[in-house]
């Protein structure tokens, strides 16, 4: 066995069982991202100097009252959307390319033969990509029934949308799990501990090698670095003057660190030759981010 650069640590992936009911780590992950990015956003609304020039005439773009109820549809496009993103873009998608991969475990024919596989999001898993779609479908349809300014709404939520992710992988990194290639860097794990062979009937499915603790990366670039991008742009740049220009930002940033994480991070199963499924579909984000700086820069900058 290879002796690891760095020790990774042997947390539990359920911080308490109460009774039959288990609280993971990364169920708090989701209720930590959106109530901090929750508090965040109300934050930057009470900030007036945000808003007292054009084109919000000292109006911000939502009440309070807006976002908490946002906040619900939020969640819901979330859950929703990270849920079936996974069934289809890696359960359908990614194992019909590669349906002899372990990771697949009889996808997608399975979801035809055993339905509740779709639901069943405790064997795995959730998509980012397909929770963004969800969220943008959710605040495409709360802005239309309360007439707000789709843009403007949408450049606040994308503007703490990385608190979310970094919370996210903090927890993929807890569950030892999308960890990344074999390595031997200075600060190389083994991914693997007495948790992780209870739950695998003793064995660790990442191997007993170092590998890349690309869940970490991806916290630090799509959560820390992507965040202070896109606060500075707004607090020192006023890049919400421009509206749909924050939007713009926070695709391309996920698109390129995701992208270039992946280099890193083990694939869940072959896809296309050396792109992953992750890959792919950060490409498609940076497609979005293109459309949004068009939008953003269609018309004059506001005087």
């Amino acid at each position: 066995m290879h002796e690891a650069y760095l020790i990774y640590p042997d947390i539990d992936p359920v911080l308490v069982h109460l009774g039959p009911l288990a609280i993971r780590w990364y169920a708090l992950a989701y209720i930590a991202g959106l109530l901090l990015g929750w508090w965040l956003i109300l934050k930057t609304l009470r900030d007036t100097r945000l808003w007292a020039g054009p084109p919000f005439g000292g109006k911000p773009p939502a009440t309070a009252d807006d976002i908490g109820d946002l906040v619900v549809w939020a969640t819901l496009g979330v859950i929703l959307g990270g849920r079936l993103g996974w069934v289809i873009f890696y359960g359908t998608i990614l194992c019909s390319v590669s349906p002899h991969s372990s990771y697949c475990q009889g996808l997608p024919m399975e979801f035809v033969t055993n339905p509740i596989r779709i639901v069943a999001a405790w064997k795995g898993g959730m998509s980012f990509h397909g929770g963004l779609i969800g969220v943008a479908a959710a605040l495409y349809f709360f802005c239309r029934a309360r007439k707000l300014d789709l843009l403007k709404v949408g450049d606040l939520v994308a503007s703490v949308a990385p608190v979310g992710l970094f919370f996210g992988r903090i927890a993929n990194f807890v569950n030892g799990e999308l960890w990344g290639k074999a390595t031997d860097v200075p600060w190389a794990m083994i991914f693997c501990n007495d948790t992780i062979r209870a739950a695998y009937r003793g064995l660790c499915p990442a191997g007993d090698f170092p590998r890349h603790p690309s869940q970490l990366y991806e916290a630090a670039l799509e959560g820390l670095v992507l965040f202070a991008i896109l606060q500075i742009g707004i607090r020192v740049f006023n890049w919400h003057r421009r509206p749909g220009l924050t939007v713009a930002v926070f695709f391309l940033g996920y698109g390129v660190f995701r992208a270039f994480v992946e280099l890193f991070r083990e694939p869940d199963a072959p896809f296309l030759g050396p792109v992953s499924m992750g890959q792919l579909l950060s490409f498609f984000m940076l497609a979005v981010a293109a459309y949004f700086f068009w939008r953003a820069y269609r018309k004059p900058a506001p005087a």
